[in-house]
């Protein structure tokens, strides 16, 4: 046990990957509630919201509203996503502390979701990150399908590797590790990582994993075996798999917390808060909370 990180932070996308693909519209104001609720629980790194086409995804259209209503609190970290140049210019003027961008690791995937190849989407890239980092903004990069593909299927460490050192070469600063459609597991997670950290330091590589097979939490303690300290998560488990129907999306925030508690693993986050916070926010989607977690507490505040 003594092999495993003392502290982890974790970065809740709720606000941006979770809601980003719910049919009915969400509020603004719903949407900064989240925020607010989840800072007071104690996450210091939040994805706030996207700044692409409203026509591609409505949900996000919002982005300069949002920015703009949160009540911003001291160490924490505001993060948004940027698709091009285009969105980084409108990024800008609402003071994100982060920028995300995302590759893929399959040809098939980058042609499939932007239209072009892996090589066309980082000289795509390479003037955002450039443009944030001259505005004093660090660039997180996404390897969207690293442990497998919707329409390839499987994906060797030999693609990651790839992938890594192009964004590496552009000037990002951060490469997380994405399970997009959640088939990985904890042997190919970290032969994904042993490759991502042939370009990156330890400190700067993370995890975004999707419970569509149930598999997140495993690969997250798989990670932590090799010392990766720094993962993704989503406030009540918000966010389906828009590769596999009706399948779970990104792993939920407290069921993490949840196991790097059992681990004596430090966080700095409130689990009673960050379950209240997946009440609320689920309440205004009209829905019960879905995380294992969620569910749980709240059952158990009900007995009591």
């Amino acid at each position: 046990m003594s092999s495993l990180p003392s502290r982890v932070t974790l970065v809740d996308v709720g606000p941006r990957d979770g809601l980003q693909n719910e049919k009915q519209p969400v509020a603004a104001a719903h949407k900064i509630e989240l925020v607010h609720r989840l800072q007071a629980a104690g996450l210091r790194e939040i994805e706030v919201t996207s700044f692409v086409s409203p026509k591609w995804v409505p949900q996000m259209a919002d982005n300069t509203e949002v920015m703009a209503g949160i009540q911003r609190k001291p160490g924490v970290r505001y993060g948004v996503l940027v698709p091009n140049t285009k969105g980084l210019d409108a990024a800008l003027p609402t003071r994100p502390d982060e920028v995300v961008v995302f590759a893929a690791a399959t040809e098939a995937f980058s042609q499939r979701n932007l239209n072009c190849s892996i090589e066309e989407s980082i000289e795509r890239f390479a003037p955002v990150v450039a443009g944030a980092k001259a505005a004093g903004i660090k660039v997180r990069g996404a390897i969207s399908c690293a442990l497998g593909c919707p329409y390839q299927g499987d994906v060797s460490a030999d693609e990651v590797d790839r992938v890594a050192g192009l964004l590496q070469q552009i000037g990002v600063d951060h490469c997380y590790v994405g399970d997009t459609i959640g088939v990985g597991t904890p042997r190919k997670t970290q032969a994904a990582f042993e490759r991502v950290l042939r370009h990156f330091p330890l400190k700067e590589v993370s995890g975004h994993f999707h419970d569509t097979y149930g598999q997140a939490l495993a690969n997250i303690y798989a990670s932590l075996e090799i010392g990766v300290a720094t993962f993704d998560g989503s406030v009540g488990g918000l966010g389906g798999c828009p590769y596999a129907k009706g399948a779970t999306g990104n792993v939920a925030t407290e069921d993490v917390v949840f196991m790097l508690n059992g681990l004596g693993i430090e966080t700095g986050i409130d689990i009673d808060l960050l379950v209240d916070a997946a009440a609320g926010i689920s309440a205004a989607l009209g829905r019960p909370v879905t995380s294992r977690t969620g569910r749980a507490l709240l059952s158990k505040r009900e007995r009591v």
